[in-house]
């Protein structure tokens, strides 16, 4: 019989899929999702549907995803009014002073993070960005190979990223000079624009990775200075081609690319060590450490010039204000153990103290008191061991030799107590930069959260850290929702990370440090599953920032420093071009964190604490029920991190054998991962979960008080946006693929009897699998804490404002039941492969398992082994003697690689372009 194909295509699936879901109303646990996908998978086993037909479809569904990505994007930064926005935002009052300070204090630190979240390829990225400016439906090119997503590349893609939003800040800045010179003829001058920092740790964050040499910051710091003087050269010269410092600035950025290349190589020789630091080291003219001299005399030549120049120069001069010698500020991080491990080799007879105790303080205080600062060279740091101390010589070579203006973050991960605070300032003056380096605390496990008022109400108090602060002119602290989004929840993350805040600004208050700065750093990110808001620009600073947490602030008369992160593919989108950069700025400056209205009434939600505290902690301990649940932990780490692809440089899991996945924690995945495989399993878990059930005691009272509070409003805003995307029924899909009953009653009374033997096969192999149970067990909880979100619902207001709901449901719908229909024909082919002798203790259970797992390579690398197709033939040697056996060429493998084999990684290779497009109808990768 020949074969017969169909073209399967999004509206057609689409329409089935809105049919299936009528019979749910007869049979409520009928499953249209994975109905769906029996529908197709039969069509592909059928041979009436081909993979090629599949990826067709699939085409057209990773389009439409891209389209959707571009549209959720163009409604949060609208580019079209970016232009006018600026104009309204900078028009000038009466006073000078009001203008001034709207405009030379930053509106915030934008960091350019590098979490792994680069699941879009540069002509993925272009398109989306091209699609959000015109308005149209993104038009993919044709795509050179795929890039391998190195520390490197990720590098490239923030420099670019800076590049662009450096770019929009000039001609931010430019807009406000000019406005300022029509406002205030007599007094512009006096004007020193700095509406934004820009920052960025890509290639310093040493918390969780051991691939990062020394000598690898060092050279990216320097190719960021020859990037950043090629620039300054580049937009002095559009001024004025003859000027002297077009020269200056062209001869250091040469120098500084010559040991950025001499730095990024191998130097783990001692010769070529010391000839690329000699070289760095040593005195000259085209040496540029400080921005300060030309700075002067730029001002000077401005005001010698006529208006339009002098224009052009102040924006160039507001620049190098903001950045520095490099395309921004830098961060480096490690882990608070790291910082442990070497302060306790200073301790002497005190290494083995607990380091939480007053004891540790106490002997804190009296390194702090008797420190003699010690010069370092290069050397220094090549044979230093421990990664810490590491970080702090590097710090000081690059203040030293590289840029003597910027100052440097360190930034301290999983830090629960003041003396590893005092631990990093102890190096900090060791190696004489404490001037230089704000040390800032990270607060983002539940211990870190719950204890942290108590944490800065100690650490403030210890004269030696305020003397510090007073030195620095800042505090600087780091609230992050990674780890508090998985562990606590997206939402308890949020208020307590905003009560934190607050206990800031309390202890600044209470130890005389009112009149410095607070700097707070929110490394939230683009999922809404890791504390980006998705419904407004508006609601994105706030969930991260909360405008009770700014008030505290302002009430007591501290200037606040807000930074936030933009993290790797997706933030970067954000600042895909100079024109989506300028949006993005004008919507910050239009909500600015750092400008606050303190005289505001006290919203509800802070008055009512009888019940949001209530309601705070019930969905906390929901949260921690599911993650301490073996039925969670199991679902999400069924399928390992096989349902994702690869998006950094950075591991996402520690590694394991294939035994210890089936008994993998949560903890072994990292935080991003974990919130992209909640998406890909079709349900925000550590969003939504909790919020209904919290709410069922008392259910009037909360509704009004979530209808009446504007934070209230916010986290419905989050919850209905979260909720338009998932789907319990996705959820209980992804069990039946491990439902033995399943396969055994696929082909029964005679159908399809061309897969009977594979199906009996699964049918046996998966009586003792637990996933089936797992499965549904998750999902009858998520059910029935889910019919209470919807009584919720009905007495919050609706505002979110993503009208499309049902639409977009059921395009993830259909990306969910082909990729269910492709792990199916992945099952179905593994079962199917011949019998194969156990080889590296590597058994064909063990392949199968792999599959289950999705641990998709591994198991095609075995079956290769096993089943090899390129061996020698007879007719490859030159033999006198004759022979006659065997007779023919034979095939060998062959037909094994091409029905079944083959198939598998084609299958799979779909599937993970689906899992991208369900990402981008998320809106990000975790």
């Amino acid at each position: 019989m020949a074969e017969t194909t169909i073209e399967p295509t999004l509206a057609s699936l689409s329409e089935r899929l809105r049919i299936l879901h009528r019979q749910t109303r007869e049979t409520p646990l009928f499953n249209p999702v994975f109905q769906l996908s029996l529908d197709i998978s039969r069509k592909l086993e059928g041979g009436e549907l081909s993979i090629e037909a599949l990826a067709g479809l699939v085409d057209e569904l990773e389009t439409q995803s891209l389209g959707a990505r571009a549209a959720r994007l163009r409604q949060l930064i609208e580019p079209q009014d970016a232009v006018q926005r600026l104009a309204a935002l900078s028009v000038a009052n009466d006073d000078f002073e009001t203008f001034c300070a709207m405009w030379e204090r930053p509106h915030m630190h934008a960091v350019f993070t590098a979490h792994p979240t680069f699941l879009l390829s540069p002509h993925r990225s272009e398109a989306v960005a091209e699609a959000v400016l015109s308005g149209g439906e993104p038009r993919l090119r044709e795509a050179p190979e795929e890039p391998e997503i190195t520390l490197r590349y990720e590098h490239d893609r923030a420099m670019a990223a800076l590049a662009n939003a450096q770019d929009a800040r000039d001609r931010m800045v430019s807009g406000v000079l000019r406005e300022a010179r029509r406002a205030f003829p007599d007094r512009w001058s006096e004007l020193q624009p700095l509406p934004f920092r820009f920052a960025t740790w890509v290639g310093y964050d040493m918390d969780g990775r051991t691939d990062i040499k020394w000598y690898t910051s060092i050279a990216f710091r320097l190719a960021e200075k020859a990037q950043r003087l090629g620039r300054y050269a580049d937009r002095l010269a559009e001024i004025d081609a003859a000027h002297d410092f077009v020269a200056t600035l062209r001869a250091a950025s040469d120098r500084a690319e010559t040991s950025a290349a001499e730095f990024a190589g191998d130097l783990s020789d001692p010769e070529a060590l010391s000839a690329a630091a000699n070289r760095l080291t040593r005195d000259g003219p085209d040496k540029l450490l400080s921005l300060t001299p030309l700075i002067e005399q730029l001002e000077s030549d401005a005001a010698a010039g006529d208006a339009e120049r002098a224009i052009a120069l102040r924006t160039l001069v507001a620049a190098m204000r903001a950045d520095g010698l490099g395309m921004g500020w830098i961060h480096f991080r490690v882990n608070a153990k790291q910082l442990h491990n070497a302060i306790r080799t200073r301790l002497g007879d005190a290494a083995d103290i607990d380091l939480s105790s007053r004891g540790a303080i106490a002997a804190l205080r009296e390194l702090l008191a008797n420190v003699e600062p010690q010069s370092a060279n290069f050397a220094s740091l090549a044979v230093e061991s421990s990664t810490a101390t590491r970080q702090f010589l590097a710090m000081a070579q690059i203040l030293k030799h590289i840029d003597a203006d910027a100052p440097i973050r360190m930034l301290v991960a999983e830090c629960e107590q003041p003396s590893t605070v005092l631990a990093a300032l102890y190096f900090a003056r060791l190696f004489g930069i404490a001037d230089k380096v704000d040390v800032s605390p990270l607060f983002e496990t539940e211990t870190a959260l719950e204890h942290g008022g108590r944490f800065l109400d100690l650490l403030l108090a210890e004269p030696d850290y305020r003397a510090y602060a007073r030195t620095r002119g800042r505090v600087a602290i780091q609230t992050g929702f990674s780890d508090a989004g998985r562990f606590v929840g997206q939402i308890p993350a949020s208020l307590a990370i905003e009560r934190l805040q607050g206990r800031l600004a309390e202890a600044m208050d209470a130890n005389g440090l009112s009149d410095i700065t607070a700097l707070i750093f929110d490394t939230h990110g683009e999922g809404m599953g890791r504390g980006a808001h998705p419904s407004s620009f508006e609601d994105r600073i706030e969930w991260a920032l909360s405008p009770w947490a700014q008030r505290r602030f302002a009430r007591a008369g501290i200037a606040l420093e807000p930074e936030a992160s933009f993290q790797g593919g997706d933030g970067y989108l954000l600042f895909a071009t100079p024109d989506m950069a300028l949006a993005t700025l004008t919507q910050i400056v239009a909500h600015s964190p750092a400008h606050t209205d303190s005289d505001v009434p006290t919203d509800p939600f802070y008055r009512r604490t009888d019940l949001s505290l209530d309601f705070y902690r019930a969905i906390k301990d929901h949260q921690r029920e599911h993650l301490e649940s073996r039925t969670y932990s199991r679902a999400i780490t069924a399928f390992g991190l096989g349902l994702l692809n690869e998006t950094g440089s950075r591991r996402s899991r520690r590694q394991s054998d294939l035994n210890a996945d089936r008994e993998m924690s949560l903890r072994q995945i990292r935080a991003i991962p974990h919130n992209a495989i909640l998406q890909q399993l079709g349900y925000p878990v550590n969003i939504i979960a909790g919020v209904g059930s919290a709410a069922e005691s008392n259910i009037e009272e909360v509704g009004a008080l979530l209808s009446e509070s504007p934070r209230g409003r916010q986290i419905m805003r989050l919850v209905r946006a979260s909720n338009a995307l998932a789907s319990i029924k996705t959820v209980a899909a992804f069990g039946e693929l491990f439902n033995s009953a399943y396969w055994a009653s696929r082909p029964y009374r005679g159908t399809e009897p061309h897969l009977a033997q594979a199906c009996e096969a699964l049918a046996e192999y998966l009586i003792k699998d637990d996933r089936n149970g797992v499965f549904r067990r998750l999902a009858s909880r998520l059910r029935v804490d889910a019919l209470k979100l919807h009584r919720l619902f009905d007495l919050v207001p609706d505002d979110d404002p993503h009208p499309e709901r049902e639409s977009v449901r059921r395009a993830i719908g259909v990306l969910q039941a082909v990729r269910l229909a492709l792990l199916q024909h992945m099952f179905l082919k593994v079962v199917s492969v011949p019998a194969f002798s156990r080889a590296n203790d590597i058994s064909r259970t063990d392949v199968l398992e792999m599959v289950f797992t999705l641990r998709i390579d591994e198991a095609l690398a075995q079956l290769r082994r096993a089943f090899p197709t390129s061996f020698p033939r007879k007719d490859d040697f030159r033999l006198d003697e004759p022979g006659e056996y065997p007779r023919g060429e034979g095939e060998g493998y062959a037909a094994i690689r091409k029905n079944y084999i083959d198939p598998i990684e084609q299958a799979y290779a779909l599937c993970l372009r689906i899992s991208t497009a369900i990402a981008n109808e998320f809106g990000a990768h975790g």
